[in-house]
């Protein structure tokens, strides 16, 4: 082992060592953009009206966000049942679940920033075990007994960002406090309190509170009382102890399999009783998080430390042979590179097709939400046919507009409050296509005829909008409303006829989803 002495983090005193480091850390150009990005994303709760358009919205604006998240949901471990690829985000929230998706949005914010730093291997380290922690506490989450758990995967989250921002930030002093603890000596809380100024958690908590992190994470990250543990009545106070527990289980889980059942054993002992868990509910519990922690992992581009990795090679050898196995439908996506110079991806019928299978699925269950239907059957129109902007509009009587009740895309927000037309028939393109309920898609808005028939409203609100479509929405000579998705390129590849009939489809999916709403 090396020595403590070969390591020279700094002459000053602990207090300020604590305060240079938190100024270096919030003066990061990019730090203050990640704690606004977590913040937004915690403010996004599953109670909400809008929660699954309001998360949708948020990774479909990170083209990042929204590849890794679809790859992970198409992984063997988070794959569905019926072995459909998932192609939107949309549905990738309704299958794997509002406070699943949320998390890992959450994890995938924070590896994006710090995984790449010159300090890789204990960084990684650090970071893993965020992610497995946030699995566990996700997981304590769905069986506890409180409403709307979904802040114990985040709190859980944030258990390590001390440790994170130290290893990132001042890796020599990082190696200090590691090799005082290696060395046996003195306590691990005692050599962070020497060294640092101040346990990790309290460091974690001065950050988060620069970042405006809701209250009850930050306070979640507080150490628990000595002795037995109480069971808790009050919300704040179990998030504390799921924390707590669900990042010592992580540490425990990266330190190698064969380390895991003696150490987990201890914990049980104290944890047990107050978060209601037995040892064969543990147990179950490990299995799943290893390997979500290994998916997630894979998808972020983490390797993995010593003792998963290990735990992978020997289980490889107990599989079924590849030559057996019956293969899963490969991912359908949007390939960035294979586009028509309008922004449509070559592959659109295939998107077009996935897509419907996803609007399938959500139909056949009992529990969907009408506005959550009608955002996939946006998003699959906004991304198979490479849309920037895309709306649902609904007649509203009583203001006596059209209305936009639904959209995705650039600018999405102030698009939608200006896209609204009166009732009352026109002869323009709109009012034209709803009155005879004829679907329209237009290559070119600059022609002559088509620019003659486009609304003052829309040649305002979208100037730019080149090739687009209106597709009426009506149910016995009753006109709802229509669907409109624009580019800002003229579309001279045209829509061919299968594709034509899978975007009718799509509307007639809706229109049954409306009808049952």
């Amino acid at each position: 082992m090396a020595q403590t002495e070969t390591i020279n983090t700094s002459s000053m005193l602990p207090g300020s060592q604590r305060e240079r480091l938190l100024r270096k850390i919030n003066e990061e150009s990019e730090l203050p953009s990640l704690g606004v990005a977590i913040a937004k994303v915690i403010q996004i709760t599953s109670s909400g009206e809008d929660s699954v358009a309001q998360l949708a919205h948020y990774v479909l604006s990170d083209v990042g966000l929204t590849q890794k998240i679809l790859r992970l949901s198409n992984t063997v471990q988070y794959r569905t049942n019926s072995g459909g690829a998932v192609t939107t985000v949309s549905r990738s929230i309704f299958l794997l679940g509002f406070n699943t998706v949320k998390t890992i949005a959450m994890a995938m914010l924070l590896v994006d920033r710090f995984k790449d730093k010159a300090q890789a291997v204990n960084v990684r380290k650090e970071l893993v075990r965020s992610l497995c922690a946030s699995i566990i506490g996700r997981e304590i989450a769905n069986r506890g007994r409180f409403p709307d758990g979904e802040e114990a995967a985040v709190a859980a989250l944030f258990k390590n960002i001390g440790r994170v921002l130290v290893a990132s930030f001042d890796h020599s002093l990082y190696l200090h406090i590691q090799q005082l603890i290696d060395a046996g000596e003195v306590l691990p809380s005692d050599a962070v309190q020497v060294l640092l100024g101040c346990s990790f958690e309290r460091f974690g908590e001065m950050a988060l509170q620069e970042w405006k992190i809701p209250e009850a994470i930050i306070q979640s990250l507080g150490p628990l009382p000595k002795g037995e543990l109480r069971r808790a009545t009050h919300r704040n106070d179990w998030l504390k102890q799921v924390a707590s527990f669900s990042d010592s289980l992580a540490e425990i889980m990266i330190m190698g399999r064969h380390d895991v059942p003696g150490y987990a054993e201890t914990l049980l002992n104290r944890f047990g009783k107050v978060l209601e868990m037995e040892p064969k509910a543990l147990e179950l519990m490990l299995e799943k998080v290893e390997a979500e922690t290994r998916e997630l992992a894979k998808s972020l581009n983490i390797s993995l430390p010593d003792g998963f990795e290990e735990a992978e090679e020997a289980s490889n050898g107990q599989e079924v042979p590849i030559e057996f196995v019956l293969k899963t439908e490969e991912l359908v996506s949007p390939d960035q590179s294979a586009r028509y110079p309008s922004g449509k991806p070559y592959n659109a019928r295939d998107l077009l097709l996935a897509g419907i299978q996803d609007v399938t699925h959500m139909l056949s269950s009992d529990d969907f939400h009408l506005n959550d239907l009608i955002l996939l059957v946006l998003e699959t129109l906004y991304t198979s046919m490479g849309f920037r902007f895309a709306t649902v509009c609904l007649r509203d009587m009583k203001a006596g507009y059209y209305v936009s009740r639904v959209a995705v895309g650039e600018k999405y927000v102030e698009r939608q409050k200006g896209f609204r037309f009166p009732i009352k028939p026109e002869a323009d393109l709109f009012h034209l296509a709803i009155g005879n309920n004829v679907d329209v898609m237009i290559e070119n808005s600059n022609l002559p005829k088509i620019r003659n028939l486009l609304p003052p409203w829309h040649q305002t609100l979208l100037p730019d909008a080149r090739s687009f479509i209106v597709l009426p929405l009506v149910i016995q000579k009753k006109m709802l409303g229509f669907i409109y998705a624009d580019r800002t390129v003229p579309a001279e590849e045209g829509v061919p006829a299968d594709e034509t009939a899978l975007i009718k489809t799509l509307k007639s999916q809706l229109l049954a989803a409306m009808m049952r709403g």
